[in-house]
């Protein structure tokens, strides 16, 4: 059990969203797995308008008036719409096209048992949840009909149910602090480990119960948790809420993880938001934002949303997970998100900040900033902050790096049997991999006025060093980024080294970038040479090199020295030692390939294919025929 730490500031910013006048609504509800507001107007017909987080989502429709609606949910996708209008059964209506749309109505099986609600777990699936237990029923559109799949007897107080998981919570015994989870996946309901809710202390006799609207269920980094809001006595040594997380795994007891100390009292709600748990005081509208992943604490002071001149933090609230807040009297609505610009400020230790935005949704563009925003501060003692932030990121990347490795790897040797299907890592913003570096940051901080060429470097080897240690391939154009800004301060003696000590990993574009440089620096041209020989893969392209230096001889003495001279083609030597003016040069040439296609082919001749025609021409005029190879005689 742990106590959040030091309280800072962070931005959430609201989405509000009017579903529907207030004056013509009787009931409104939320449905959590489709992300669905329902606002039901009766009188006559019972009118219905449905809005999802996208306009394309939102729907209207009429229905038969048949009473007061309680409850009513879309399955997933939208497929079947359940209605509970009395507390003994629940109605349905198809809405896939082509099925009929006639209402079909299910009883529940217990005898004088009340329904409380229901929860669809799939898009022909749901749950019946009862005062006595739980119903757990098939639906078939096409018969019109539901089939029990299984039941559980248990005194229920009331429920709460999480669709990402799947997984009910009921509130059992007379204080209603036994909670019951059970799990529901492909037809199949599991019963989870019961767990207890510590109550606060009171003073004898008085006794409390556990109430609804202090528990909430979220996951977080993708764990299942309860939240309680624990509300103490005032006689208690410590007045203020608190919030505390029990961790609820699908297998093993369910454990008490962190308490969130609120430092106020009053009426609470709470929300995830961004992995966030966020904590809603409705008197003074502040909302208190606590990251569970490394004791991060941040108090917001918040300056409440108005809609029409209607503010959602009214006495009629009702929050909904992850991030929905509405008030029904006055038919508003609003989705909070966070803001991660404003947190790059929040905490000095660079670490823990890149901690914390790691796990944010919308994170890359602020990750590259905050790289920069650390570059630019200077070099006093910050080579070390930049080494840590870049072990961080590298060590997310290594990690999607092998996820993608895996998947590759799985696809290819084909699905094996009774394992289950493998799916693509996805890609988050967290994965900053090395052209992001680049593009963003490196590449604009080696042109910075004012920095030391030495730091410059510092830096630049200081993530080429992250990258070697999390064993990822460093991309050539890093070390490009490095030979420039040696080059540039002339700094050659350390590109010398750079290279000699093998600092720099060989590579065709490096090869031929030190080429490049050879007019700046001789040296660079052997350099690049020795390279291109240890790569063994780039024959063609020493050859290359060296023709290009009209270093014909040897060219030909490396291709016959790596066991080539068979395949390569004489024109293009032919060429070289013509451009030379070298006539003995171009003699040597000559004949050498003549050899080759003596012992080749039996015969001293070029074939037509090879195109060397103007060369024979060229040599007849340099030295007459007679001093052409002639066919050798057996």
């Amino acid at each position: 059990c742990c106590t959040m730490g030091e309280e800072h500031y962070l931005e959430l910013c609201e989405s509000p969203v009017q579903f529907e006048h207030a004056s013509n609504v009787n009931n409104v509800f939320f449905d959590e797995a489709n992300k669905q507001v329902f606002a039901v107007r009766s009188g006559g017909a019972t009118g219905v308008v449905v809005k999802g987080p996208e306009d394309k989502s939102s729907v209207a429709f009429r229905m038969d008036d048949k009473g007061e609606v309680k409850c009513i949910k879309f399955s997933i996708g939208n497929k079947i719409l359940a209605v509970q209008r009395t507390s003994k059964s629940v109605d349905f209506i198809n809405f896939i096209p082509d099925y009929p749309h006639t209402e079909f109505t299910q009883e529940c099986k217990t005898k004088n048992a009340s329904v409380l609600g229901f929860c669809w777990t799939n898009w022909n699936e749901i749950v019946f949840i009862t005062d006595q237990g739980i119903e757990f029923y098939q639906v078939f559109p096409d018969k019109r009909s539901l089939k029990l799949l299984k039941s559980q007897s248990i005194n229920v107080n009331w429920y709460q149910y999480c669709p990402e998981t799947a997984v009910i919570l009921l509130s059992t015994t007379v204080q209603g602090n036994i909670l019951q989870p059970f799990a529901f996946r492909n037809g199949t309901m599991s019963k989870m480990s019961k767990f207890e809710i510590e109550l606060p202390v009171v003073p004898k006799p008085a006794k409390l119960s556990l109430s609804e609207r202090d528990i909430a269920m979220a996951t977080i980094y993708g764990q299942l948790f309860v939240m309680y809001l624990k509300h103490h006595s005032r006689t208690a040594n410590s007045p203020s809420a608190e919030v505390v997380l029990y961790h609820l795994p699908r297998e093993g007891a369910c454990k008490k993880s962190h308490v969130l100390k609120l430092n106020t009292t009053g009426k609470f709600a709470l929300n995830i938001v961004d992995n966030l748990v966020v904590v809603h005081h409705q008197s003074s509208q502040v909302r208190y934002t606590y990251s569970v992943y490394g004791g991060l604490s941040v108090s917001v002071a918040h300056s409440p949303k108005y809609f029409n001149n209607v503010c959602v933090y009214s006495s009629s609230w009702s929050v909904f997970q992850p991030d929905i807040i509405i008030s029904a009297s006055e038919g508003v609505g609003d989705r909070s998100v966070v803001k991660l610009p404003p947190t790059v400020n929040l905490l000095q230790d660079k670490g823990k900040l890149m901690d914390f935005l790691l796990r944010r949704r919308d994170c890359k563009m602020v990750i590259l900033s905050v790289c920069s925003q650390i570059l630019e501060g200077g070099e006093k003692g910050s080579l070390p902050v930049v080494a840590t932030v870049f072990d961080k990121l590298n060590q997310v990347y290594k990690e999607y790096l092998e996820a993608e490795q895996t998947y590759t790897v799985a696809m290819e040797s084909g699905p094996s049997r009774g394992s289950a299907a493998q799916k693509r890592p996805v890609r988050t913003q967290a994965v900053i991999d090395q052209s992001d570096m680049y593009t963003h940051v490196l590449s604009s901080f080696t042109e910075r006025k004012g920095v030391s060429h030495k730091f410059i470097i510092a830096v630049l080897m200081e993530y080429i060093r992250s990258l070697n240690q999390f064993q990822i391939t460093v991309q050539h154009y890093l070390y490009e980024l490095v030979i420039k800004t040696l080059v540039q301060h002339n700094l050659f003696y350390m590109l010398h080294q750079f290279l000699q000590y093998h600092v720099l990993s060989d590579s065709k574009p490096l090869a031929c970038l030190l080429l490049s440089l050879e007019s700046t620096y001789p040296p660079a041209h052997q350099l690049s040479l020795d390279m291109l020989k240890r790569l063994s893969t780039a024959n063609d392209e020493i050859v290359e090199v060296l023709l290009s230096k009209q270093q014909v001889l040897g060219a030909l003495r490396f291709i016959r020295s790596v066991g080539g001279h068979d395949n390569v083609s004489a024109r293009k030597f032919l060429d070289a030692a013509q451009q030379t003016g070298d006539q003995m040069l171009f003699y040597t040439v000559f004949r050498s390939f003549q050899q080759r296609n003596q012992r080749l082919r039996g015969s001293p001749n070029f074939n037509p294919g090879e195109h060397c025609e103007e060369h024979v021409v060229h040599f007849k005029q340099l030295f007459g025929d007679q001093a052409l190879m002639k066919p050798s005689t057996v």
